[in-house]
């Protein structure tokens, strides 16, 4: 009777254990799709909010829906690339100080999983897509493909010196079109703002990569982690992010000084929100190496509170003495 209570109760331990083992294994499978990387599917926003204000569309109850169809189909094709991001990239992770502790580099996840997982979120994400339109269905695609050229051999531009920060990046441009899409089917957002914003994501990349060069402070382990670090160094980085920087200024001012003269002195502002998160990047263990996680940076956040302020007042206000900057009459001082 002792015997075969005990048995009993090694069974339902062994079953307990099986089932937390079980629950451990779901929660890494969970894990590699970066759900907490959602919020960047937030970049959408200012392409959706430029549709409004350019094209003079109402915003309703329909748009609010619309965006949350938008966002979710985002973020499943962006958790379908980081599926693949994960799984290629094990074999360098390693030789990260961080990335290293990651499922996929202990080799405790089923490769046959990820590939399935990317199959169902890809084809999920261009289901609600599809229901929006086909523009921004289109844009979905693309940013589908860019996860592959990213990732994906014998292509692998993350491999690529600059050619890593600029083809990245780019996913921000899209997410602007498609946030634009969401709103606006059959118009096309400025160029201007397109490539202020990719540049933007550029300087973000950029400046990315210096804080995590800086972190490994090693130049040979870096070229082991990330094959385009070979060919970088602090210098060359600080140098190229400033470039993406002030690339980004100049397109994204064409555009603010073309459709609202008022937006000219919203310009300064956002080139010193550009400074703050260069500074940023000196700090040890620097939080722009993980955008994502960027929210906990209180400063940062309030100044984008602020600059979001500023921009909803240069909107409402007119300042009529500005429009000398785009007058061609010859101003005459008496």
């Amino acid at each position: 009777m002792i015997l075969t209570d005990q048995n009993s109760k090694e069974q339902q331990r062994t079953a307990k254990n099986s089932k937390e083992q079980q629950r451990t294994i779901c929660f890494k499978y969970i894990k590699i799709l970066r759900l907490d990387h959602w919020v960047k599917q937030f970049f959408i926003v200012p392409g959706s909010v430029a549709a409004i204000l350019i094209n003079k569309i109402k915003f309703d109850s329909e748009c609010t829906t619309r965006l949350i169809y938008g966002f979710i189909a985002v973020s499943l094709i962006a958790s379908a690339n980081y599926a693949i991001n994960e799984y290629l990239d094990a074999e360098f992770d390693k030789y990260h100080p961080v990335k290293k502790y990651r499922s996929l580099v202990s080799g405790v996840i089923n490769a046959k999983i990820v590939w399935l997982l990317w199959a169902v979120l890809s084809i999920a994400g261009f289901i609600i897509g599809s229901i929006l339109n086909k523009n921004f269905l289109f844009s979905l695609i693309w940013l589908w493909i860019m996860g592959i050229i990213y990732n994906v051999k014998p292509l692998r531009t993350k491999d690529v010196v600059y050619l890593d920060v600029l083809s990245e990046s780019i996913n921000n441009a899209i997410r602007l079109i498609a946030g634009w899409f969401i709103i606006s089917a059959y118009t096309l957002p400025p160029v201007s703002l397109i490539l202020g914003y990719w540049f933007g994501g550029a300087f973000l990349m950029a400046i990315k990569r210096f804080a995590e060069y800086r972190m490994i402070d090693d130049p040979k382990l870096a070229g082991l982690y990330r094959k385009s670090f070979r060919h970088y160094t602090s210098n060359s980085l600080l140098v190229s992010s400033f470039f993406y920087a002030m690339c980004s200024v100049f397109f994204t001012g064409i555009f603010l000084v073309k459709y609202r003269i008022e937006l000219i002195l919203f310009m300064p502002v956002l080139t010193g929100l550009f400074c703050y998160y260069f500074l940023l990047s000196f700090e040890k263990d620097s939080a722009v190496q993980k955008p994502e996680k960027l929210y906990h940076e209180k400063g940062l956040m309030l100044y984008c509170g602020a600059l979001i302020a500023l921009f909803i007042v240069l909107m409402l206000v007119n300042i009529p003495v500005l429009n000398i900057f785009t007058s061609r009459e010859l101003v005459l001082l008496q």
